[in-house]
Protein backbone atom coordinates (compact mmCIF):
# COMPACT_ATOMS: atom_id res chain seq x y z
CA UNK A 1 0.00 0.00 0.00
CA UNK A 2 2.76 2.47 0.76
CA UNK A 3 6.23 2.27 -0.27
CA UNK A 4 9.08 3.94 2.36
CA UNK A 5 11.96 5.49 1.15
CA UNK A 6 15.02 6.20 3.88
CA UNK A 7 17.75 8.52 3.00
CA UNK A 8 21.11 7.62 5.13
CA UNK A 9 25.03 8.37 5.46
CA UNK A 10 26.30 6.71 8.26
CA UNK A 11 23.41 5.50 10.32
CA UNK A 12 24.76 2.21 11.65
CA UNK A 13 23.85 2.99 15.50
CA UNK A 14 20.28 4.36 14.32
CA UNK A 15 18.61 2.27 10.96
CA UNK A 16 18.01 -1.02 12.83
CA UNK A 17 15.13 0.94 14.46
CA UNK A 18 13.46 2.51 12.16
CA UNK A 19 13.41 -0.46 9.96
CA UNK A 20 12.11 -2.80 12.75
CA UNK A 21 9.36 -0.21 13.22
CA UNK A 22 8.20 -0.43 9.38
CA UNK A 23 8.00 -3.89 9.63
CA UNK A 24 4.47 -3.36 8.06
CA UNK A 25 5.43 -2.01 5.06
CA UNK A 26 6.32 -4.38 1.98
CA UNK A 27 8.97 -2.03 -0.37
CA UNK A 28 11.25 -0.09 1.80
CA UNK A 29 14.59 1.68 0.05
CA UNK A 30 17.39 2.59 1.71
CA UNK A 31 18.89 5.41 -0.56
CA UNK A 32 22.66 5.90 0.65
CA UNK A 33 25.24 8.91 0.07
CA UNK A 34 28.23 7.37 0.92
CA UNK A 35 28.50 5.60 4.44
CA UNK A 36 31.91 4.60 5.32
CA UNK A 37 30.29 2.38 8.47
CA UNK A 38 27.99 -0.77 8.83
CA UNK A 39 24.54 1.02 7.44
CA UNK A 40 24.69 -0.90 3.98
CA UNK A 41 25.13 -3.75 6.17
CA UNK A 42 22.63 -3.14 8.43
CA UNK A 43 19.95 -2.71 5.54
CA UNK A 44 20.44 -5.96 3.41
CA UNK A 45 20.46 -7.69 7.24
CA UNK A 46 16.51 -6.64 6.90
CA UNK A 47 16.25 -7.52 3.30
CA UNK A 48 15.58 -4.09 1.82
CA UNK A 49 16.73 -2.51 -1.48
CA UNK A 50 19.62 -0.20 -0.98
CA UNK A 51 20.34 2.80 -3.55
CA UNK A 52 23.41 5.27 -3.60
CA UNK A 53 23.42 8.74 -4.87
CA UNK A 54 25.68 11.30 -3.89
CA UNK A 55 24.33 13.85 -1.19
CA UNK A 56 23.67 17.52 -2.57
CA UNK A 57 20.39 18.88 -0.31
CA UNK A 58 17.54 17.02 1.24
CA UNK A 59 15.38 18.50 -1.48
CA UNK A 60 17.44 17.19 -4.58
CA UNK A 61 17.30 13.63 -2.78
CA UNK A 62 13.97 13.44 -2.76
CA UNK A 63 13.33 14.49 -5.49
CA UNK A 64 15.48 12.40 -7.16
CA UNK A 65 14.42 9.31 -5.01
CA UNK A 66 10.61 9.42 -6.46
CA UNK A 67 12.29 9.94 -9.92
CA UNK A 68 14.45 7.29 -9.97
CA UNK A 69 13.90 4.31 -7.68
CA UNK A 70 11.38 1.36 -8.68
CA UNK A 71 8.91 1.87 -6.21
CA UNK A 72 6.04 -0.37 -6.39
CA UNK A 73 3.16 1.69 -4.54
CA UNK A 74 1.56 4.52 -5.59
CA UNK A 75 2.10 6.64 -2.32
CA UNK A 76 5.71 7.06 -0.72
CA UNK A 77 6.73 7.59 2.35
CA UNK A 78 9.60 9.88 3.64
CA UNK A 79 11.26 8.77 7.09
CA UNK A 80 14.96 9.78 8.52
CA UNK A 81 16.87 6.93 9.75
CA UNK A 82 16.83 8.55 13.28
CA UNK A 83 12.76 8.28 12.72
CA UNK A 84 10.48 5.68 13.51
CA UNK A 85 6.63 4.28 13.04
CA UNK A 86 4.18 3.31 16.13
CA UNK A 87 1.58 1.35 15.27
CA UNK A 88 -0.65 4.11 16.06
CA UNK A 89 0.65 6.14 13.04
CA UNK A 90 0.89 2.96 10.64
CA UNK A 91 -3.22 3.25 11.07
CA UNK A 92 -3.39 6.44 10.78
CA UNK A 93 -1.32 6.29 7.45
CA UNK A 94 -3.59 3.88 6.64
CA UNK A 95 -6.32 4.98 6.96
CA UNK A 96 -5.18 8.46 5.37
CA UNK A 97 -4.30 6.70 1.72
CA UNK A 98 -7.68 4.36 1.93
CA UNK A 99 -9.93 7.46 2.13
CA UNK A 100 -7.82 9.56 0.15
CA UNK A 101 -9.55 10.99 -2.69
CA UNK A 102 -8.27 11.29 -6.55
CA UNK A 103 -7.16 15.11 -5.68
CA UNK A 104 -5.13 14.20 -2.65
CA UNK A 105 -2.07 15.04 -3.63
CA UNK A 106 0.02 13.99 0.04
CA UNK A 107 -0.35 14.54 3.94
CA UNK A 108 1.53 16.58 6.07
CA UNK A 109 3.33 14.68 8.98
CA UNK A 110 4.16 15.62 12.50
CA UNK A 111 7.22 14.16 14.84
CA UNK A 112 7.39 12.94 18.68
CA UNK A 113 10.89 14.73 19.45
CA UNK A 114 12.07 11.85 21.76
CA UNK A 115 15.35 12.74 23.96
CA UNK A 116 16.28 10.46 27.03
CA UNK A 117 13.00 8.65 26.72
CA UNK A 118 11.04 11.59 27.13
CA UNK A 119 8.56 13.15 24.72
CA UNK A 120 9.22 17.28 24.70
CA UNK A 121 5.96 17.83 23.41
CA UNK A 122 5.82 21.30 24.66
CA UNK A 123 9.97 22.20 24.34
CA UNK A 124 9.77 21.48 20.02
CA UNK A 125 6.01 23.57 19.76
CA UNK A 126 4.35 20.26 18.95
CA UNK A 127 3.29 19.88 16.64
CA UNK A 128 5.44 20.52 13.46
CA UNK A 129 4.81 19.61 10.00
CA UNK A 130 6.69 18.28 6.65
CA UNK A 131 5.17 17.50 3.76
CA UNK A 132 6.57 13.15 4.08
CA UNK A 133 3.85 11.08 2.71
CA UNK A 134 3.48 12.03 -0.51
CA UNK A 135 1.21 10.59 -3.99
CA UNK A 136 3.73 9.24 -7.14
CA UNK A 137 3.76 12.13 -9.34
CA UNK A 138 1.89 14.76 -7.93
CA UNK A 139 4.86 16.46 -5.37
CA UNK A 140 8.41 18.22 -5.90
CA UNK A 141 10.36 18.83 -3.11
CA UNK A 142 12.81 22.35 -3.05
CA UNK A 143 15.26 23.20 -0.11
CA UNK A 144 14.98 25.35 2.53
CA UNK A 145 17.62 25.94 4.87
CA UNK A 146 19.12 22.29 6.19
CA UNK A 147 15.78 20.38 5.19
CA UNK A 148 13.11 21.05 2.34
CA UNK A 149 9.60 21.76 2.05
CA UNK A 150 7.10 21.10 -0.85
CA UNK A 151 8.04 22.87 -4.48
CA UNK A 152 5.23 22.96 -7.26
CA UNK A 153 2.22 20.75 -5.72
CA UNK A 154 -0.62 18.84 -8.11
CA UNK A 155 -3.58 19.03 -5.47
CA UNK A 156 -4.43 18.95 -2.29
CA UNK A 157 -2.69 18.40 1.09
CA UNK A 158 -4.11 17.21 4.12
CA UNK A 159 -2.85 16.54 7.88
CA UNK A 160 -2.19 13.11 9.31
CA UNK A 161 -2.35 13.95 13.06
CA UNK A 162 -0.94 10.65 15.06
CA UNK A 163 3.17 11.12 14.82
CA UNK A 164 5.69 9.29 14.33
CA UNK A 165 9.10 9.30 16.67
CA UNK A 166 12.03 11.14 16.40
CA UNK A 167 15.21 10.43 18.08
CA UNK A 168 17.37 13.67 17.13
CA UNK A 169 19.74 13.47 19.41
CA UNK A 170 20.59 9.74 19.34
CA UNK A 171 24.69 10.07 18.30
CA UNK A 172 24.81 12.48 21.28
CA UNK A 173 25.14 15.98 22.30
CA UNK A 174 28.54 16.75 20.42
CA UNK A 175 26.94 14.76 17.21
CA UNK A 176 23.92 16.99 17.40
CA UNK A 177 25.98 20.32 18.21
CA UNK A 178 28.52 19.99 15.08
CA UNK A 179 25.47 19.25 13.35
CA UNK A 180 23.73 22.23 13.85
CA UNK A 181 26.35 24.50 13.48
CA UNK A 182 26.41 22.98 10.04
CA UNK A 183 22.64 23.75 9.65
CA UNK A 184 22.60 27.12 11.08
CA UNK A 185 24.83 27.76 7.98
CA UNK A 186 22.21 26.72 5.78
CA UNK A 187 19.48 28.34 7.48
CA UNK A 188 20.87 31.47 8.19
CA UNK A 189 21.33 31.37 3.93
CA UNK A 190 17.80 30.82 3.38
CA UNK A 191 16.75 32.69 5.64
CA UNK A 192 18.26 36.14 4.22
CA UNK A 193 17.73 35.27 0.73
CA UNK A 194 14.38 32.86 0.87
CA UNK A 195 12.62 35.49 3.53
CA UNK A 196 8.95 34.66 2.82
CA UNK A 197 6.90 37.70 2.55
CA UNK A 198 5.40 38.96 5.59
CA UNK A 199 2.01 38.01 5.06
CA UNK A 200 2.95 34.35 4.94
CA UNK A 201 2.89 34.85 8.67
CA UNK A 202 -0.98 34.73 8.74
CA UNK A 203 -1.65 32.02 6.51
CA UNK A 204 -3.42 28.77 6.79
CA UNK A 205 -0.72 26.86 5.54
CA UNK A 206 1.29 25.69 8.74
CA UNK A 207 4.30 24.63 7.01
CA UNK A 208 4.64 28.00 5.18
CA UNK A 209 3.38 29.95 8.40
CA UNK A 210 6.21 27.94 10.34
CA UNK A 211 8.73 29.12 7.65
CA UNK A 212 7.76 32.39 7.58
CA UNK A 213 7.66 33.29 11.35
CA UNK A 214 11.17 31.72 11.50
CA UNK A 215 12.27 34.32 9.02
CA UNK A 216 10.90 37.13 10.37
CA UNK A 217 11.61 36.84 13.76
CA UNK A 218 14.97 36.42 13.52
CA UNK A 219 15.82 39.71 12.18
CA UNK A 220 14.69 40.74 16.37
CA UNK A 221 17.73 41.29 17.97
CA UNK A 222 16.70 39.36 21.05
CA UNK A 223 15.25 36.46 19.14
CA UNK A 224 17.42 33.75 20.94
CA UNK A 225 16.35 34.79 24.33
CA UNK A 226 13.17 34.86 23.45
CA UNK A 227 12.85 31.93 21.74
CA UNK A 228 14.08 30.20 25.23
CA UNK A 229 11.81 32.28 27.53
CA UNK A 230 8.45 31.05 24.80
CA UNK A 231 9.81 27.58 24.71
CA UNK A 232 11.06 26.89 28.42
CA UNK A 233 8.28 29.05 30.25
CA UNK A 234 5.19 30.24 28.47
CA UNK A 235 5.05 26.83 26.30
CA UNK A 236 5.44 25.26 29.70
CA UNK A 237 8.99 23.46 28.16
CA UNK A 238 9.86 23.51 32.03
CA UNK A 239 7.48 20.35 32.77
CA UNK A 240 9.73 18.51 30.68
CA UNK A 241 12.37 18.43 33.56
CA UNK A 242 15.95 18.37 32.65
CA UNK A 243 15.61 17.30 29.26
CA UNK A 244 13.49 20.29 28.69
CA UNK A 245 16.08 22.68 29.88
CA UNK A 246 18.60 21.19 27.70
CA UNK A 247 16.65 21.25 24.66
CA UNK A 248 15.50 25.06 25.03
CA UNK A 249 18.87 26.15 26.02
CA UNK A 250 20.71 24.19 22.80
CA UNK A 251 18.05 25.52 20.22
CA UNK A 252 18.34 29.00 21.63
CA UNK A 253 22.17 28.53 20.92
CA UNK A 254 21.07 27.49 17.45
CA UNK A 255 18.80 30.30 16.72
CA UNK A 256 21.64 32.78 17.75
CA UNK A 257 23.94 30.87 15.69
CA UNK A 258 21.63 31.61 12.39
CA UNK A 259 21.48 35.71 14.10
CA UNK A 260 25.32 36.05 13.99
CA UNK A 261 25.47 33.96 10.49
CA UNK A 262 23.06 36.30 8.90
CA UNK A 263 24.96 39.20 10.15
CA UNK A 264 27.81 37.95 8.69
CA UNK A 265 26.31 37.43 5.44
CA UNK A 266 24.98 40.98 5.75
CA UNK A 267 28.25 42.66 5.92
CA UNK A 268 29.81 40.34 3.18
CA UNK A 269 32.52 38.28 5.75
CA UNK A 270 35.40 37.50 4.01
CA UNK A 271 37.21 35.80 7.26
Amino acid sequence: MVSVIVLTKNEENDLSTCLESLSWCDDIHVLDSGSTDKTLEMAQKYEVKTWHHPFESFGKQRNYALDRLPLRHEWVLFLDADEASTKAFQDAVYGAIQSAKPEMAGFYLCWKMILEGKWLKYCDNFPKWQLRLVRMGKVRYTDFGHGQKEGSVEGKIGYIKEPYLHFSFSKGWSQWIDRHNKYSTLEALSRYRNCPPFKSIFTKNKSLRNLALKSWLSKLHGWPLLRFFYAYFLNLGFLEGTQGYIYCVNMSYHEFLIQIKIREIKKGYKG
